[in-house]
């Protein structure tokens, strides 16, 4: 008797933990100052993001669906006051749209939602299990799981995008060192040496210092401003140190020198450490390897020894 009571109260607890959940998340909450500068300056920068410009817009039902989704929860975030500072700079250095993303996530959600009872049917053919929670307990864990994958291949691709440019940075701040030694001055080297290379990380560099020329902002604040959207700290500390040494040519061409061997010796450490890394794990998967030969060849004579 206890335990068919048990089950209908267990449901419906879930039932009325996800209608609370759903309910406070839904409803407005009160938001600092801070919070409403931020999402007064992302709706006004909604028209004119980087991405909105760069990106392909989408097309068909599929599509027009997408950025539906994709504008809704974008709003829903602004709302609650979710920012989400990190998660943007990846898909800058990604170059891909946060309201694509986020109507990613939702309907890899609303996949998962489903894709749980699904596999539930598989477990109960062959036997496993017959409660009827476990189906509603799969659909929430797999529509969690869904939600969230997006972001983890988020910050994996942008962590190695992020490597790349760190690379390119180091042989800028040398071109540039070098274009000072030539007799150029500080806003013609640092575009110059942008316009060496056809690549993402220097077409990046050279599209913000193109925009400060338009803005009227320095070539350091617009350097410091794409280090601040795409989460690169050396971006950020190369204009700093401009902004405090912009006025002589030769301190400048030291402090990029200084700077762009410091980021070689680090990109060196970082490869080594990499390299022991990897040779750490050949040697684990050798040791196991060995360990399942040994096992392999004492097998047949322990179970003869056990047998007699």
């Amino acid at each position: 008797m206890s335990g068919e009571l048990t089950m209908p109260v267990v449901v419906g607890a879930v039932i009325g933990l996800g209608v609370y959940v759903l309910v406070r998340a839904l409803t407005p909450t009160r938001r600092s100052a801070v919070s409403q500068v931020a999402r007064i300056d992302a709706m006004r920068a909604r028209g004119t993001a980087y991405e909105s410009a760069r990106t392909p817009r989408d097309t068909g039902r599929l599509g027009s669906l997408r950025a539906e989704v994709g504008l809704r929860v974008a709003e829903f975030y602004l709302q609650q006051g979710w920012e989400q500072r990190s998660l943007r700079a990846d898909l800058a250095v990604l170059e891909r749209g946060w309201e694509k993303f986020l109507a990613t996530k939702v309907l890899l959600a609303v996949t998962g939602l489903f894709f749980g009872p699904f596999l539930f049917a598989i477990v109960w053919q062959l036997g496993f299990s017959e409660s009827p929670v476990v189906p509603v307990w799969l659909a929430l864990l797999c529509a969690a799981l869904f939600f969230f994958l997006p972001d983890l291949e988020v910050r994996r691709d942008a962590a190695e995008k992020r490597r790349d440019l760190r690379r390119v940075i180091g042989a800028y701040l040398d071109l540039v060192s070098m274009s000072l030694a030539g007799g150029r001055g500080l806003p013609e080297a640092l575009m110059a040496a942008a316009e060496v290379s056809d690549g993402w990380a220097t077409r990046r560099i050279r599209n913000a210092l193109a925009d400060a020329r338009i803005t009227g902002l320095s070539q350091w604040q617009a350097l410091g401003q794409l280090g601040e959207e795409l989460g690169v700290e050396e971006l950020k500390d190369l204009s700093a140190s401009l902004a405090l040494v912009a006025d002589d040519g030769a301190k400048v061409r030291e402090s990029l020198a200084s700077r762009a061997e410091t980021m070689r010796h680090r990109e060196l450490a970082e490869i080594e450490g990499s390299a022991g890394e990897k040779s750490q794990s050949m040697l684990v998967a050798q040791l196991l390897l060995c360990a399942g030969f040994l096992v392999f060849l004492i097998f047949p004579a322990a179970m003869r020894v056990f047998q007699v």
